[in-house]
């Protein structure tokens, strides 16, 4: 390996290792702020210390119950999350090249875009009742819209000399899109994923507390009831750091291998 690639690797790992202990230092900040707010309050019930939030943690993983109601509410913002995306993204490509749908459907999205979260679910559960299909279909309704609105803009920024060069040598429809029209809205289908699930999973939340019978929502409603709040941050923090794994282990290597052909 020669010099220039030698340094260029070991530059890298430098900002690697500098990146991690900057992360490491705000969440020893962090935990120390909140250390130091839970200290000054005289009621440890009103803001339990990280120490006694882990406890509560800790208690409700060793019943089982922590992981069960955590799963539950990652495997309904997985199936809402795939819906809103497979369905947001076709109207948005659509919406994006066709100038007259367009104008047509705008007025629709823009409603969607406005329509407050909470008056869906409730709709969706006095239609359908109390089901874990309503639930979905309120979370998907809600989220449809915000990933309809990033794809559109970022097709309307597609290179347009390349649909005539397809045109040109006649490639199927089907080619186009795998070819031509994902590889270019790889940044705004990342970006409409990163919206989707940053607002998928707190839908989902609110989405259980309302009417399901277990989750982390359920949790957190339960809790409530009790005024327990080292559990209610034993389990949020639980939540936030899955979504957080998601996004470094998941979505972020996607990110990277989508945006190889920029760098090339």
């Amino acid at each position: 390996m020669n010099r220039p690639a030698t340094s260029l690797l070991a530059g890298t790992r430098s900002i690697r290792w500098g990146a991690g202990w900057n992360r490491l230092i705000s969440a020893l900040a962090l935990l120390a702020l909140w250390q130091g707010a839970a200290s000054a309050i005289a009621d440890p019930a009103l803001l339990p210390s990280p120490l006694a939030t882990l406890q509560a943690g800790h208690a409700e993983l060793m019943r089982g119950e922590l992981i069960f109601h955590v799963a539950v509410t990652l495997a309904r913002v997985a199936v809402a999350f795939a819906l809103a995306m497979l369905i947001g993204s076709a109207i948005g490509i659509l919406l994006g090249r066709s100038a007259m749908l367009d104008q047509i459907f705008n007025g629709w999205l823009v409603i969607g875009l406005n329509l407050p979260a909470l008056v869906t679910m409730v709709l969706c559960y006095m239609w359908f009742g109390l089901t874990e299909v309503a639930a979905t279909l309120a979370v998907t309704i809600n989220k449809v819209p915000t990933v309809a609105a990033i794809v559109r803009e970022g097709t309307k920024a597609l290179d347009r000399a390349l649909f005539e060069m397809t045109h040109v040598f006649n490639v199927t429809p089907g080619r186009v899109l795998l070819r031509v029209i994902l590889p270019q809205l790889a940044p705004s289908l990342m970006a409409a994923a990163r919206a989707g699930l940053a607002l998928t999973w707190k839908i989902v939340l609110v989405v259980e507390l309302l009417g399901r019978p277990n989750g982390v929502g359920f949790q957190i409603r339960t809790f409530f009831n009790f005024f327990d709040i080292a559990s209610i941050l034993a389990y949020s923090l639980a939540f936030i750091g899955a979504v957080i794994a998601i996004e470094a282990f998941l979505l972020q290597p996607i990110d990277r291998r989508l945006g190889r052909w920029r760098r090339a």
